[in-house]
């Protein structure tokens, strides 16, 4: 694959909402939403030929196709990716290897998270979170070893990763909380921040109620509506966009399992085969990365995170974490957006914002938040229960 055949020009991202106020359909919000990126990259709409997108609401069967249809699009490439939170990611890689083999030039990759007009209240905000991360199918074997016992949701699994953690390698709850207050301060610079005017300390993390035994609330995303896009186009066309092109340089993703209770190690994760797929195609090393933006639903998959993908070493992420600034202005940054932790995570869209993330810094339109130095960067999708795994590399021109 060529390491600079395609490139991320522009984007748009809506600020993560408790409320939502603005009612619209699915498809209806993936038109604002192409709009927006269009504009922001420079490009007209009848140069996109490849359509990547999550679930569509609108259209269970046949997304893409509808989507196509009511955005008045043909494509030559056309892709619905459903690997959980790693979806984000998954579906920046596809486009860019839908380039790359010269199947189409531009794509727009959609994430709209919002509820339909026709739920309120309580009702739309399961639109964030399906019952039991959809595992309650009949037939499922999560339903029938799983949900029985009580493992029914996100929090509990990560918990049980987080309590062998800590038992296994003597990670602390204090080197796990600054992970949240690290993510919160930069959150304080980002206007799109659920908790932009919020700031919180160790002790906050720790008082806060205990969701799941070891998981304190501060230490798990607030789930919220929201959405993103963002343009993928070739080299060439690249050349022509509105602001500093950000290339794909190296990719991995890998898969393991669905659920904890099938992890071959609860304290190993997909990250590492991710990670080192990505590293190795884009031909960069660790040392080279000028920031990292990680997929960070919980404070242990920031933790597991820089362990399995290289930067801190195995075993030795609290103290690593503990001797380090994770913020916007620190010595390792990571999430200067906020992270899910700090600005919110927008259901779906709570994944591009690492995309997002890292595309803002290497664009150098971070403003407030804005690194000195932004010329490679690393980010991560995470997807079911520890079980899917997405890392990109990306290079500014």
């Amino acid at each position: 694959m060529g390491k600079r055949a395609a490139a991320l020009v522009g984007f748009t991202e809506w600020a993560p909402e408790r409320k939502w106020e603005r009612p619209m359909f699915g498809m209806e919000a993936c038109a604002v939403l192409a709009a927006e990126a269009l504009a922001d990259a420079g490009i007209e709409k009848d140069a996109i030929d490849g359509l990547v997108t999550g679930g569509l609401q609108d259209s269970p069967m046949f997304g893409p196709l509808a989507l196509a249809e009511y955005l008045d699009i043909q494509t030559h490439f056309s892709e619905q990716v459903d690997i959980g939170g790693a979806s984000s990611a998954g579906m920046i890689w596809r486009a860019a290897a839908a380039i790359e083999v010269g199947l189409c030039d531009t794509v727009l990759v959609l994430v709209p998270s919002t509820p339909s007009p026709s739920q309120a209240g309580d009702e739309a905000r399961k639109m964030v979170m399906p019952p039991y991360l959809a595992g309650d199918a009949w037939g499922s074997p999560q339903s029938i070893y799983d949900i029985p016992y009580g493992l029914v949701a996100a929090a509990p699994s990560f918990a049980m990763v987080a309590t062998a953690y800590m038992d296994a390698y003597g990670v602390t709850p204090e080197q796990l909380a600054k992970i949240a207050v690290d993510e919160r301060n930069s959150a304080l610079k980002n206007p799109k921040a659920v908790f932009k005017d919020k700031p919180i300390t160790v002790d906050d993390v720790l008082a806060s109620p205990m969701v799941c035994d070891p998981v304190h609330l501060l230490e798990m995303v607030m789930p919220c509506f929201g959405g993103g896009a963002v343009v993928v186009t070739n080299a060439e066309r690249a050349k022509t966009a509105k602001h500093r092109p950000v290339f794909l340089s190296g990719y991995g993703e890998y898969v393991s399992h669905k659920t904890v209770t099938n992890m071959k190690d609860i304290t190993v994760t997909p990250a590492k085969p991710a990670a080192d797929q990505a590293f190795g195609m884009a031909g960069v090393d660790r040392a080279d990365i000028d920031l990292c933006s990680f997929y960070d639903c919980f404070t242990i998959t920031v933790l597991a995170t820089l362990e399995d993908t290289g930067f801190a070493p195995k075993g030795q992420g609290g103290p690593w974490v503990a001797e380090r600034d994770l913020s916007f202005a620190g010595d390792f940054p990571l999430n200067t957006h906020g992270g899910q932790l700090g600005m919110g995570q927008g259901g779906a869209a709570g994944g591009l914002s690492h995309v997002v993330d890292a595309l803002t810094q290497l664009q150098g339109r971070a403003e407030d938040r804005q690194l000195a130095s932004a010329d490679k960067a690393f980010v991560t999708g995470v997807g079911g229960l520890m079980a899917s795994n997405v890392g990109l590399v990306l290079e500014g021109a």
